[in-house]
């Protein structure tokens, strides 16, 4: 028979189960905080026996809603008495929660009884963090401000400039595609001894092209199929030399004129690349148009 405090064998998700925490919490809150825990543990593992239970086909010839009653209720006595074993997750949730003192009751949070006006316990003594606990990862702008996307924006922005005079792009339109086209530098194309190219704009050495190559292994399109095949790239010798060349290769080809005239329309811009033929992906002005509007490339021209 279980006793008015004795609530090791009831689920606190009842009633009398909560009730009883709540008495338990006056009168010993460390015992009640030990019992909250494993209620909690409980619950998680009668929550992970029902989702095994759903994971199993249940059409059985024996399998009707009496049968999912009495399971149900046999999970929930399963889960009560591995809690009671522990599984050591209500020994780190006592041992986290018992570092907010003073805070005198530990169960579902019934705090003890305080003269009128007293300053809240847990106000004045905040809950100390675990020492485990990791830091939220930083913003997108926090990162592209400490990031090499800003080094990269930072150095190829003369280059830029000057290519938007002779082609009235915008200076950060090529940036983007820049971007995209290299992984932000880190994907950079590179001859066999592994000199740089200076080429940001996967832009191919076709039978017109009488300078310096460079081999890689790109990722082209056939009927909407990604296939991998080894290809003969133009070799810069500077990045301005690169951004001169990009920026005749779209003024000379009337294909991308879509693209010059888009002005300030970055939509305008990445489709009119698209369509003009200027990359084989099928996804190359969604990709482009997600740089240009993005928080990094904003946040890196910023600083």
């Amino acid at each position: 028979m279980m006793g008015p405090t004795d609530i090791s064998g009831r689920l606190a998700v009842d009633v009398q189960g909560v009730e009883g925490l709540r008495a338990q919490a006056a009168k010993d809150p460390d015992a009640a905080l030990k019992s909250a825990a494993q209620q909690f543990e409980a619950l998680f593992l009668n929550m992970l026996l029902k989702s095994m239970r759903e994971a199993v086909p249940q059409n059985g010839l024996f399998d009707n809603e009496q049968t999912k009653l009495y399971t149900a209720m046999l999970d929930q006595q399963f889960a009560q008495s591995l809690s009671a074993k522990g599984i050591g997750l209500a020994d780190i949730m006592v041992r986290q929660l018992g570092r907010a003192k003073p805070m005198e009751a530990g169960a579902q949070g019934v705090a003890a009884p305080q003269q009128k006006d007293a300053p809240s316990p847990i106000a004045a003594q905040p809950l100390e963090a675990p020492v485990s606990a990791p830091l939220p990862p930083p913003s997108a702008e926090a990162q592209a401000a400490s990031s090499p996307t800003r080094d990269f924006v930072n150095r190829l922005w003369p280059h830029a400039v000057e290519a938007s005079r002779a082609t009235s792009i915008p200076p950060h339109f090529m940036l983007g595609q820049a971007a995209l086209e290299s992984g932000w530098g880190r994907r950079e194309i590179r001859a066999a001894d592994g000199s740089q190219s200076f080429n940001l704009f996967g832009i191919k050495a076709g039978r017109n092209w009488n300078g310096p190559v460079a081999e890689a292994v790109t990722t082209e399109y056939v009927n909407g199929v990604a296939q991998k095949t080894v290809e003969k790239f133009r070799a810069y010798s500077s990045y301005a030399e690169g951004f001169r060349d990009y920026a005749n290769l779209l003024r000379s080809n009337p294909r991308y004129a879509a693209a010059l005239g888009s002005g300030s329309d970055a939509t305008g811009f990445a489709r009119g690349l698209q369509q003009a033929g200027y990359a084989t992906d099928p996804m190359y002005a969604d990709k482009l148009i997600r740089i240009l509007n993005g928080s990094v490339l904003r946040q890196s021209l910023i600083g």
